[in-house]
């Protein structure tokens, strides 16, 4: 049976060279005669694996020697809670920009450990745009300032970083990491849930500024302070291991497709084909401010919402799934990330031409 064409925003798409790997390896991994999913996180074979892989991602993200590398567990959800208890320090306060469903739960999450001060919002558009960097109100004592670089539900990705001065910027990039190259000296703390563009879910990755570690607060779970995994690589307590290994294996597809600068072009051809399209339709529509339309997550809707059901049912027929948007704003969806090939992006262009066509 041939492979679909998977547009789901998480678990999402996996490239499928590294899915043959996986496959192939999965009795038997370099000949040691077992699967990851065997191996003890403290034998050599996994300490190998786990070695390679951070050596992969910061090659990828030119990562500086001054910041850590943790591949945690919870996903980026119990990082909402991690990150105030590591980052505090002492302070009170902490700035957060709301730009929907996800900064909202960081904020929710927040407010359990620190006063915070909403800094900037497009609540006032229904999240339709992320605010300038002339709009943000910042408090100069922050501990930190935290945002969602890119808004999975509500396709609304950033287009700036950024300028927190001295206070420490801290970023959900869940759902555009590795999808372009960015600076990570600019940041105090990167974070992200695996199940978008990095592996399997359950995976969290971490990447903090040494500085910042070591004052967490008395009540923060051991698991979840910086400093205690930092010292043990990880390891505090057996790490999602096969997570951690499809991981690196994604790393190593990455540096084979030319790095991030070369998936940043994919990225941007993939996106504009489909914006393209949208623009140009009478049927669908784009909610999201041009200026901050995500490359990762395409939300539109269609002029008739009667069409819906019509529209999925057809596009499965056409092995097109998982376009169906989130409950909480409707509509479809259709996610993009780094593993999804560009002729699924046309193969999805063509349906919505000719369901369009059909449906005037």
């Amino acid at each position: 049976m041939s492979r679909v064409f998977n547009f789901s925003a998480g678990p999402a798409v996996l490239p499928e060279e590294v899915l043959k790997q996986a496959g192939e390896e999965i009795l038997d991994w370099h000949g040691s005669g077992m699967s990851v999913m065997e191996m003890s996180h403290r034998g050599k074979e996994f300490i190998s694996i786990a070695a390679q892989a951070e050596a992969d991602l910061r090659s990828l993200m030119k990562i500086p020697a001054n910041y850590k590398v943790l591949f945690l567990q919870g996903g980026a959800t119990a990082q909402f809670a991690a990150v105030p208890m590591n980052l505090l320090r002492g302070k009170k306060k902490a700035d957060y920009v709301n730009t929907g469903q996800w900064s909202k739960k960081a904020i929710s999450e927040a407010k359990k450990y620190c006063e915070v001060n909403i800094a900037g919002t497009s609540q006032d558009a229904n999240f339709t745009y992320a605010p300038s960097m002339d709009k943000l109100q910042l408090n100069k004592d922050a501990a930190y300032l935290h945002y969602t670089s890119n808004e999975t539900i509500g396709g609304v990705e950033f287009n700036y970083l950024p300028d927190a001065g001295d206070v420490p910027l801290v970023c959900d990039m869940s759902s555009n990491i590795l999808s372009r190259p960015i600076d990570v000296s600019r940041f105090g703390v990167i974070y992200a849930g695996a199940q978008k563009n990095i592996g399997p879910a359950g995976l969290a990755v971490v990447i903090v500024r040494e500085d910042l570690m070591g004052d967490a607060l008395p009540c923060v779970p051991t698991i979840l302070d910086y400093k205690t995994q930092a010292e043990n690589d990880s390891m505090y307590n057996t790490p999602p291991t096969y997570g951690m290994y499809i991981a690196g294996l994604v790393f190593q597809w990455l540096i084979k497709q030319g790095g991030l600068e070369a998936m940043e072009q994919k990225n941007i051809r993939k996106s504009k084909l489909l914006y393209d399209l949208i623009e140009s339709s009478a049927l669908y529509h784009s909610p999201v401010a041009a200026e901050n339309r995500s490359r990762m997550n395409v939300p539109f809707t269609l002029k008739n919402p009667d069409l819906d059901e019509q529209f999925l049912k057809e596009a499965k027929g056409r092995r097109l799934l998982q376009l169906k948007g989130h409950r909480s704003v409707g509509g479809m969806r259709a996610s993009i990330y780094n593993a999804m090939p560009e002729e699924g992006v046309k193969a999805l262009c063509d349906f919505m031409k000719d369901f369009e066509a059909r449906n005037k």
